[in-house]
């Protein structure tokens, strides 16, 4: 297991993601060497200024390890780029995969099997039980039910997969000791036995509106498929359809799930007929999905059947 201490140490600044990490491994070799270069050393690589330098040397390593300890005490394990064992094998294919998750509960080899179910926070009656159907069938067929905690369709996936005693993942846009809603604490707890939380952010952060769009890259990225179960245009289940496309998964969208579903099925989303679903065949469809980035424009998707 890698030593966690310089990935969060960088983490906690707040302003440093992928790509500058990747720079300062090229550059230095190691992120333990690079927290002892000199600010002059750190602008000179390409795309630091002296704004992310002065952030860097100015890390206060005691208390890095004063929130390790915290987070150890409150069973926050924190998965690096360098954890291949234990980080997300579909998201750390994305190029725009988080250098640190923050989890409670346990990733899995197998969760590599995972979809995406999303939707509004304001589902019609048909649409909630509908998500929650799609959660308990496909748990039941060995996938892993992957949403954003959200109230509504998000819960409702999850649910149903609990209902089936299937792994569910939870992906936020808060800390993991800020679970946001906070009307969903207690299905945050059963998921951590059953699955995982996972957030990017660190544990003690309160959710806002560009953490919440910055986590649907991470829902999509953890699935090889994206269903949206009901959602209008203008949405945060839209914009995880979106960076499932960039990502190479295949979007589903439900016929007469409101605009925004129309709006991806007639703009290449496969569509799916909630009258008519054969679970089954369904399942075999997602297994045969590939997920490497698509070869052709961004816009196109992938067929199931």
């Amino acid at each position: 297991m890698t030593n966690p201490v310089p990935w969060l140490a960088l983490a906690m600044t707040g302003s440093i993601g992928g790509k500058t990490i990747t720079r300062l491994l090229d550059r230095f070799g190691s992120l333990e060497a690079a927290l002892n270069a000199s600010q002059e050393e750190l602008i000179a690589i390409r795309g630091i200024g002296e704004r992310t330098a002065a952030a860097i040397t100015q890390i206060d390593m005691a208390a890095v390890n004063a929130a390790l300890a915290i987070y150890k005490d409150q069973a926050i394990q924190i998965i690096t780029w360098d954890d291949t064992a234990r980080y997300p094998s579909n998201l750390i294919r994305c190029d725009d995969a988080p250098p640190v998750l923050f989890l409670n509960g346990e990733t899995t080899k197998e969760d590599n099997r995972a979809v995406a179910i999303i939707g509004t926070r304001t589902p019609r009656p048909e649409s909630r039980a509908l998500a929650r159907e799609f959660g308990f069938e496909l748990a039941s067929r060995g996938w892993r039910v992957v949403s954003g905690l959200a109230l509504g369709i998000d819960t409702a996936a999850h649910h149903g997969s609990l209902d089936a005693d299937g792994r569910t993942l939870a992906v936020l846009g808060s800390g993991l000791l800020r679970v946001y809603p906070s009307e969903n604490r207690g299905l945050a707890d059963r998921i951590a036995v059953q699955g995982a939380v996972i957030s990017e952010i660190r544990p003690e952060a309160q959710v806002s509106s560009q953490t919440l769009i910055a986590r649907n890259r991470i829902t999509s990225g953890l699935s090889r498929a994206v269903i949206v179960v009901q959602s209008g245009e203008d949405s945060g289940s839209m914009s995880t359809a979106r960076r499932a496309v960039q990502q190479g998964r295949t979007v589903f969208a439900i016929v007469g799930g409101d605009a925004g579903c129309e709006q991806l099925i007639a703009t290449g989303a496969q569509a799916i007929e909630p009258e008519s679903i054969d679970w089954d065949q369904f399942s075999e469809g997602l297994d045969r999905l590939s997920i490497d980035p698509p070869a052709r424009s961004q816009e196109s998707q992938l067929s199931l059947f």
